[in-house]
């Protein structure tokens, strides 16, 4: 799967250094709700793979796209996401806390590619928000008003 290959490659070095050995034996599902996107991962040889979707995961972690988007930008923290329910979190406590604090730690600067792709998701989560109308999450947290975005197009 084509999610795994850009996984290992943006943490290459964090599995290099052992950081993701928490999910040795032990799988997490993530479920993208509206794109209806699942995988399920799992940690062998110091690398991420997929695992049958059948196996019962220890962690499941589910949320919209812009949820993620909002994750993966820096535009909210894992704490705001998970309370405010835009993530879900389910399963083993001990992995999703361990899952939870590995995401928080990560040193955006370190990693080039995540770098390159926190600009790209900082492009992508107004496009998103414009197109499905979800309410902007300005520096910061603060929300800002939807009318402040939405297009006046059609009107004279």
């Amino acid at each position: 799967m084509a999610v795994v290959t850009v996984l290992n490659r943006i943490f290459a070095v964090a599995l290099r250094e052992g950081e993701l050995d928490f999910l040795q034996g032990r799988s997490m599902r993530v479920h993208v709700s509206d794109l209806r996107l699942t995988f399920l991962l799992s940690l062998q040889q110091a690398r991420l793979v997929t695992s049958r979707q059948e196996q019962k995961p220890d962690l499941s972690i589910t949320g919209s796209l812009h949820a993620f988007l909002l994750l993966a930008a820096r535009r909210e923290d894992t704490d705001t996401l998970f309370f405010q329910r835009r993530l879900r979190m389910e399963g083993d406590t001990e992995l999703g806390l361990e899952v939870k604090n590995f995401l928080d730690g990560l040193d955006l600067e370190s990693l080039g590619l995540l770098r390159q792709l926190g600009a790209v998701m900082q492009q992508a989560l107004p496009i998103y928000e414009r197109l499905f109308r979800q309410e902007p999450v300005g520096p910061g947290g603060s929300r800002e008003p939807l009318s402040r975005h939405r297009t006046t197009a059609g009107r004279r």
